[in-house]
């Protein structure tokens, strides 16, 4: 039946970001051919391991402790019953499992090709997969649970006298191989539709800002860890120590098998939490550790995007702060070029209200003489030139060399402030000379021009210290 499905998702580039071992994964612009071949039905088939791994616990609980304790015509309706429930409980199961999976198939398939889905549909969609761990969860548990009062009471419908120590070993059986297969059917079905069907059913959005969603927690995540591996096969020797003995049981090979049965089942629970919750812990550590060090490129929206638990929340918003960093960065260097470095990361360092300080500071004008005239007469792309080469001198004199800042550009000349922040520096002497280089850095600039055939420039230089109020000034959506 499941050979004739279209399952599956399209091909894959993704970008990778490897840092100390870990693989960042970008975010994916299509899908790979083995998920879009083997998703859904991946997704389907999920819990009959489960279910064949509590039956066969089942099977041998039964066939080594309960069956002994039967009579002939207890054992008859005993297994009356196993044939009656499982050809009616298994196809419940299956019908109700299938109809889930199928009811995603059509959208599924849409979302691969690139068609449009309305956006109520989708998120319908969206829910009922975050849920299916929960609905194979729950069909499991029906399932296995109802056995206890089906099959004891149809052995009391038997008028035959009924061994007690039946009341103990039918609900263990059916207790620990449930909570086997549901706990077991929980992981592996949110493993596979996390490999399989979130890439394509998330690839523009968050899983947990799904509305009305309900996802299992990591506190809750390590409660059923626990049941599965720990809890069950434990409890089960507790209870058969005080329950009353069986004659088949040999009590030191049970507490063997059902030792060993713990391991197993722990060995594998611990496999599947691992990817579950140790893989996004070790992306969150490795993205720490770039951004620490100054790489904001790392990328963990995918990541985020594909979880809808707490994981997929800290990993997105991890994400976001990267990005607002990446943006604070790009801004802090696009300003930079307007205001200079320097003047940019004093600016930023301080408050951007619109008080200001009472600082002692040292100003300089430096303009160039006649310019306007100059400029009336000359090519727009000479005058532009000259400008460029004017600043580029002036400019590295004041900020690179004398602890100055250009505070702006004034058509033909600028103002630089000195001292502004720095109270330590003497800023007086750092402005007389940066004017006397900037002298000599003209003369040399106007050696150039004359090389170029054009007329040397003249520049006239102010400098005043004294008290002045530093700070920004604007309204609240703009400042200078």
């Amino acid at each position: 039946m499941f050979g004739i499905w279209k399952l599956g998702f399209g091909t894959s580039r993704h970008r990778h970001i490897k840092i100390k071992g870990i693989e960042l994964v970008a975010m994916p612009i299509e899908v790979t051919p083995a998920r879009e071949r083997y998703g859904l039905l991946l997704t389907a088939l999920a819990p009959v391991v489960p279910q064949i791994l509590g039956s066969a616990f089942n099977i041998w609980y039964n066939a080594t402790v309960v069956e002994p304790l039967l009579t002939p015509a207890l054992k008859q309706r005993f297994f009356e019953t196993v044939l009656l429930y499982n050809s009616v409980i298994y196809p419940v199961g299956v019908v109700l499992w299938l109809r889930r999976i199928f009811s995603l198939r059509n959208l599924f398939h849409r979302l691969c090709e690139g068609s449009a889905i309305d956006s109520e549909s989708l998120t319908q969609a969206r829910r009922r997969l975050i849920h299916l761990p929960w609905f194979a969860a729950a069909i499991c548990g029906v399932a296995w649970f109802l056995c206890i009062p089906v099959f004891v009471g149809a052995l009391f419908q038997v008028q035959h006298p009924l061994d007690p120590r039946l009341l103990w070993h039918l609900p263990i059986s059916f207790c620990v191989s449930g909570f086997i297969a549901v706990t077991h059917s929980f992981f592996l079905v949110e493993l596979a539709s996390h490999w399989g069907l979130f890439p394509v059913f998330f690839r523009d959005a968050r899983a947990d800002r799904t509305p009305n969603i309900f996802t299992l927690s990591l506190r809750g995540r390590g409660i059923m860890w626990a049941v599965s591996a720990s809890i069950c096969p434990i409890a089960s020797l507790l209870l058969l120590i005080f329950a009353p003995r069986s004659p088949a049981i040999n009590a030191g090979w049970f507490a063997v098998f059902v030792g060993g049965i713990g391991i197993a089942f722990g060995i594998f629970t611990a496999l599947m939490m691992s990817w579950l919750v140790a893989k996004p812990i070790d992306q969150l550590r490795a993205a720490a550790d770039a951004v620490s060090h100054g790489d904001l490129d790392v990328d963990l929206g995918p990541a985020g995007a594909g979880r809808a638990d707490e994981f997929g929340r800290l990993l997105s918003e991890f994400d976001h702060m990267v990005r607002e960093l990446r943006d604070k960065e790009k801004l802090r260097q696009t300003f930079g070029l307007h205001v200079g470095k320097r003047a940019a990361e004093r600016i930023l360092a301080r408050d951007p209200g619109l008080s200001g300080v009472e600082e002692e500071i040292t100003v300089m004008f430096v303009d160039m003489r006649s310019w306007t005239a100059r400029a009336s007469v000359s090519a727009p792309a000479d005058v532009v030139e000259v400008m460029n080469d004017f600043f580029r001198v002036t400019v590295r004199v004041v900020e690179e060399e004398h602890r100055g800042m250009v505070n702006k550009y004034l058509g033909d000349g600028f103002m630089a402030i000195f001292g502004a922040g720095d109270s330590g520096s003497n800023h007086a002497h750092d402005a007389v000379a940066a004017g006397r280089e900037i002298l000599s850095a003209v003369k040399k600039l106007n050696y150039e021009l004359e090389a170029k055939r054009r007329a040397p420039i003249q520049i006239g230089i102010g400098i005043h210290s004294g008290p002045a109020i530093v700070g920004s000034v604007g309204s609240p959506q703009r400042l200078e």
